[in-house]
């Protein structure tokens, strides 16, 4: 009997010859991943581990400031100078203040610290996102980011695999965002808890890179421990060209037993939108917008569509016109480099010129901390992961989550709209 993806990752990195779901390991980790709000709490439980003055290797930790960016009152700073010390204290060579980083899982494959085959973990629940590149990447509670700190290895019971196949070409105006939505929507907040999701399919094989950051992204909001790719030919490339350390890139035995096997036709899928208050309340666009559905906000940005290619598409939608009087929007690039090549591009004059306010990169407004927090009755749709009450700002206000391309589409009309019905030259 084979193994899945997920499971042959984690037995080499037991040193085992096999796992299975439900066995409990001890794993030698690759990367371990903190940011200013995770790592004050593990740098505080580290201090209190006797003889522990030291990180494992402090060329596998990254410290990535990117949750109040800039620091928007004392505490944060504090937070943020917390991080910045304990960085210099243990020469930590992956440390990324404001202005040299961004959002930490934008930024680790970007800097080349993600390969195929590597087992990450991150003091954030969206870690999965690595999973893209061919990774087991899983977010842990800041006590076990501690213990990773010191030792370099952590405790985890191996996840059962949940095999998800696209097959089909997206249709104008559909992308790795609708795709995903629909996804959740069909497991549900919890229907994939403490499962790996594994994407397989002609539609997955033929999305770019970014799309698949998107997907695996959203691994979380399922409730799974990691989602993951195959690292073909194209993340393999993306890889190498950033670093040049070995890797090994798995595969999944062709026996691998799954717990359970979803087909999902992507060339019927339409744009989705999850309505609140959860992100698997998914409904076709072409149901959202039989009533007028009128927003206060559109937020553009996040770990999950925060990359070049996704401002290219809301610039391409946005030229040469002006967003509704009636909205404010708010983009925030994934990272410092996104950030300098979509100016480079002339991205941001574009989104600047349509009346947007592009902020420097960060979390800030996905989990309503900082630089687009919503009010009492006001309504949102976002390009972020999660809609849950709250999420953005005001437990009074709504979100909605949506592909870059609906969002952009929304900001021209000051409602929930459907992008494949604008009339935009060469869209």
């Amino acid at each position: 009997m084979g193994m899945t993806l997920t499971e042959k990752i984690l037995a080499r990195h037991a040193g085992l010859d096999r796992v299975e779901p439900g066995q409990i390991i001890n794993a030698n980790v690759d990367l371990v991943l903190a940011n200013e709000l995770s790592a004050a709490v593990a740098i505080g439980v580290m201090r209190g581990i006797k003889g522990a003055d030291k990180v494992f290797d402090r060329d596998k930790i990254a410290l990535v400031e990117d949750h109040f960016v800039p620091a928007k009152d004392a505490q944060s700073a504090k937070l943020a100078k917390l991080m910045k010390d304990f960085a210099a204290e243990q020469q930590i060579t992956h440390f990324f203040d404001v202005g040299r980083g961004g959002i930490e899982h934008v930024v680790l494959p970007e800097e080349g610290l993600v390969a195929p085959g590597e087992l990450i973990v991150g003091g954030d629940s969206h870690t999965c996102t690595y999973g893209a590149l061919g990774a087991f990447a899983t977010g842990m509670g800041s006590t076990d980011i501690a213990a990773a700190f010191v030792l370099g290895e952590v405790w985890l019971k191996v996840p059962a695999t949940i095999k998800v196949v696209y097959d089909g070409e997206l249709q104008p105006m559909v992308f790795a965002k609708d795709l995903m939505l629909r996804t959740v929507g069909e497991l549900g907040i919890d229907g994939a808890t403490y499962r790996a999701i594994e994407y397989h399919g002609s539609t997955v094989d033929n999305l770019s890179i970014t799309g698949r950051f998107t997907m695996a992204n959203m691994a979380i909001e399922a409730g799974a421990k990691n989602g993951i790719f195959h690292a073909d030919e194209k993340a393999i490339a993306f890889v190498k060209e950033r670093t040049n350390r070995p890797f090994v890139a798995e595969r999944a035995d062709a026996d691998a037993v799954y717990e359970r096997v979803i087909a999902i036709d992507a060339s019927a899928l339409e744009p989705q939108v999850a309505c609140p208050h959860t992100p698997d309340n998914v409904h076709p666009i072409s149901q959202v917008t039989r009533e007028d559905v009128h927003v206060d906000q559109v937020f553009i940005g996040s770990c999950t569509n925060g990359y070049i290619e996704d401002l290219r598409i809301v610039a391409k939608i946005l030229a040469g016109k002006k967003i509704s009087p009636s909205v404010r929007v708010i983009v925030n690039p994934g990272s410092q480099k996104v950030w300098m090549q979509a100016a480079t591009e002339g991205i941001l004059t574009t989104l600047a010129a349509a009346g947007c306010a592009v902020n420097t990169p960060g979390c800030g407004a996905c989990f309503g901390g900082h630089m687009g927090t919503l009010g009492d009755g006001e309504r949102a749709i976002s390009t972020t992961n999660r809609n849950y009450v709250g999420r953005m700002g005001s437990p009074k206000a709504e979100v909605y989550l949506a592909s870059p391309a609906t969002c952009a589409a929304s900001a021209l009309t000051g409602k929930i709209t459907d992008p494949r019905v604008l009339e935009l030259a060469g869209v």
